[in-house]
């Protein structure tokens, strides 16, 4: 199984006749993907060739969804219109949308967050995220698809790239999903969401989950985890070496004093029976030795 993207999800691209959107269309449909429409207003009514496919372009998320059955959206759209893009596919009710798009104004994501968090259909992901993929089932995003294989290992991640670390690090154990969240101050998404899911899937084993400095959703996690999870998770928290006081990188990893430091958040986590490595090699090495011994 999988969790939020399987087989059978059917995919539309809101921005796919753009440069972004073409390139990853094409790289999803390659890993599989059952993309079934894009949107444009623009260009409605036309049809774009990928992969020997003929996917069609409609002027709305609601018209695209009626005509070809969709669930899923992933939203390859500049930062000045992601929230527009966004708004409509809540709007339309969809039960997935990926946001993709890095430099949204954090004022437009608390928008449409809370439209989301008050609609209770639409799930969101991201925004300034890879997306998530089942692999060998389905991928909506960026995240390279040859790197793992399908297997039993469920990820949750704030960094992109540490995402396609982790998972070519166990790409022989293989994952039932990865979810990359985004490290923005706001995201729809959360680690708790992923972890929950995962603890509800019965083909997932075993969790992992990256957090990064700033903030306090690793401390939450951890809370959540002692009251909820059963299944063993293993940790990583990016930053250990960062200066007090910088945003590094993500819009949301700010350190204060103590408060978000890498230090704390292991600290929470291994509290709670959550083994924590130093580095991706060290946590993919903890996660080895946890699926070896189920």
């Amino acid at each position: 199984m999988a969790i939020f993207l399987n087989e059978n999800s059917r995919v539309l691209v809101q921005g796919m006749t753009g440069s972004e959107g073409m390139k990853h269309t094409n790289r999803m449909i390659a890993s599989g993907t059952n993309i079934v429409a894009g949107v444009n207003p623009r260009k409605a009514g036309e049809s774009v060739e990928v992969q020997g496919q003929s996917i069609p372009v409609y002027g709305t998320v609601v018209e695209a969804m009626e005509a070809t059955g969709a669930d899923v959206s992933v939203v390859f759209v500049p930062p000045a219109f992601t929230k527009a893009a966004v708004v409509e596919a809540i709007e339309a009710s969809i039960p997935l949308c990926v946001v993709i798009t890095e430099g949204v104004p954090v004022h437009d994501t608390a928008y449409f967050y809370a439209l989301a968090a008050q609609s209770t259909t639409t799930r969101i992901i991201g925004p300034n995220c890879p997306g998530l993929i089942s692999p060998e089932k389905s991928n909506a995003g960026i995240i390279p698809a040859t790197i793992a294989k399908a297997g039993r290992i469920g990820l949750v991640s704030k960094s992109g790239t540490l995402t396609y670390q982790m998972m070519y690090e166990l790409r022989d154990i293989g994952f039932s999903t990865a979810v990359g969240i985004g490290g923005d101050p706001i995201i729809g998404t959360t680690h708790i969401d992923c972890l929950q899911a995962f603890e509800d899937d019965p083909e997932t084993d075993a969790i992992v989950m990256i957090g990064e400095i700033g903030g306090d959703a690793e401390e939450r996690a951890a809370a959540y985890i002692k009251e909820h999870i059963t299944k063993p998770v293993v940790g990583y928290v990016a930053g250990f070496t960062a200066p007090e006081g910088k945003t590094m990188g993500h819009a949301g990893a700010i350190v204060s004093g103590s408060s978000g430091t890498a230090a704390a958040k292991q600290e929470a986590l291994e509290a709670v029976g959550v083994k924590v490595g130093k580095t991706p090699s060290e946590t993919a090495r903890l996660m080895r030795e946890v699926i070896e011994a189920l």
